[in-house]
């Protein structure tokens, strides 16, 4: 294994606020400013030809929105939705998305001194979705960036097969 030397971006940031949630049993936290809203999980319409990880689209309030499975997109086992599993709706670069998560624990608060860059070593998986690491109790909470883990692409299939498909009822 091959490690080099990482500076920590957040060293001059101030005070931050996370929503905490969970997937396969390990703690996650987004920026609570690029959250929209969170919501029970509903049944969404497919999206045809799409990622096995865009679960496919919600109708929220007139806006088309893709819902992405993030057990999917991480390459975690799959699991049945139950009555804990929520989908956040966050906003990405003027547009919603929603990420399918286990469940939602918290907002937590993560200051500078909490917060580290998540080292970097050979084989890493997923890293351009994490922005770093946050000491929360006894647990490492894996920062995630919405920016990254929400691809321009995904937004945009949605939207062209939104166009094409009558989203008044999910599946």
């Amino acid at each position: 294994m091959q490690t080099t030397a990482v500076t920590d971006p957040y060293a001059t940031k101030t005070e931050a606020l996370f929503l905490a949630f969970r997937l396969a049993d390990q703690d996650y936290g987004i920026a609570i400013a690029k959250v929209q809203e969170i919501r029970e999980w509903s049944k969404v319409t497919p999206l045809p030809n799409s990622p096995p990880y865009i679960k496919g689209m919600l109708n929220l309030r007139g806006a088309i929105v893709p819902i992405i499975d993030l057990r999917m997109r991480f390459g975690l086992p799959a699991i049945e939705y139950d009555t804990l599993t929520v989908i956040i709706v966050v906003n990405v670069g003027g547009r919603m998305a929603g990420i399918v998560a286990d469940t939602v624990s918290d907002v937590v608060s993560a200051g500078p001194e909490r917060r580290r860059a998540m080292p970097e070593f050979e084989g890493q998986a997923n890293r351009q979705f994490i922005e770093g690491l946050a000491q929360i109790d006894e647990q490492l909470m894996i920062l995630l960036n919405v920016e990254k883990l929400i691809l321009p692409e995904d937004l945009l299939a949605v939207t062209n097969a939104a166009g094409a498909t009558d989203l008044r009822g999910g599946v």
